[in-house]
């Protein structure tokens, strides 16, 4: 397979890894453009930010923080099959995710941004002589200047363990998703399109149904027999601001634990409560995400409420 593959954007890039290394469908996703070993388990891997992007977007001179995570997110199967050869085919599995940045790092200018992940391996666990479990460290910086810090940790299920865990659940031809209700309005959660509204009304002001439109480009770039967790961070930062009335809040870190799968064929429902401040007052909020009588992921949300420059 070759290693890099070009940006099928329409106008012309430099080169990013294969697509297929970061499990995208849509070559134009994809941001990270190499990655280089630079000792036992500890890796250099580069990204290129776009000037702007259709659903990470540039607000109010700044990148999408969650644009950080998505680029993050690619380093988990780039890593796993170029580092540590693990075969196509195998599902990685989000444990845990935490992450906090200087938001004064995300300026945007309209230029593509370098970023630079300098990652270690905290833990790398074995089983029948293959990886079944990373734990990743990360500092983060942008054209040498310090951006953020996140550590991650994942679990790799081979294909027969993965289709015994999901069951039925496993076969997405199977599923059945629910159809997505109305979305509260885009401006009370900070988006402009409302087909990239994440939250439906419910019964009060701290509580929501999750929408899931399977046909979101970004989203659900391909197939999946779950909800993806790129959407439940999505909707923790929506949350976050329809819940203090911030829509142009800017999210500076979140931690988040991955209890369960959020399915597809049955309703999520996300709450969203404030908890306090960290030290430079910047509010927190514990955003939770649940469906039937289970807790399927939990997320501290630190939320900066500072009126944002010009946009």
């Amino acid at each position: 397979m070759p290693k890099l593959s070009a940006h099928d954007r329409t106008a012309p890039t430099p080169p990013t890894v294969a697509r297929q290394l970061v499990h995208k469908h849509h070559a134009a996703e994809v941001l990270l453009t190499g990655w280089r070993r630079l000792g036992q388990d500890r890796f250099v891997v580069s990204a290129r930010w776009p000037g702007n992007h259709g659903f990470y977007a540039v607000r109010h001179s700044r990148h999408d923080p969650l644009l950080l995570s998505e680029t993050v997110r690619q380093s988990f199967p780039l890593l796993a099959h170029e580092a540590y050869d693990v075969p196509f085919g195998h599902h990685l599995v989000w444990e845990t995710y935490a992450w906090r940045l200087d938001p004064l790092a995300l300026r945007a200018d309209g230029s593509d941004a370098e970023v630079e992940l300098r990652v270690r391996a905290r833990e790398v666990g074995r089983r029948r002589g293959g990886v079944a479990l990373l734990s990743l460290a990360y500092d983060v910086v942008r054209e040498g200047i310090p951006l953020a810090a996140a550590s991650s940790r994942f679990t790799i299920q081979a294909p027969a363990v993965y289709r015994r865990l999901r069951g039925t659940r496993a076969d997405q031809a199977a599923i059945r998703p629910i159809p997505a209700p109305p979305a509260v309005p885009a401006a009370s959660v900070g988006r402009e399109d409302p087909c990239d509204v994440v939250l439906a009304p419910a019964d009060t002001g701290e509580r929501w149904q999750l929408r899931v439109d399977t046909g979101h480009r970004v989203l659900f770039d391909h197939p999946v027999d779950h909800v993806p967790g790129m959407l439940l961070l999505e909707a923790a930062r929506q949350a976050a601001r329809a819940a203090r009335g911030r829509p142009a809040g800017c999210v500076t870190a979140m931690d988040t634990r991955f209890h369960r799968y959020a399915e597809l064929d049955a309703p999520t429902w996300i709450e969203a409560r404030r908890t306090g401040a960290d030290a430079a007052g910047r509010t927190r909020l514990a955003v939770t995400g649940r469906q039937g009588d289970h807790t399927v992921y939990s997320c501290a949300v630190t939320l900066d409420e500072t009126k944002p420059g010009p946009r």
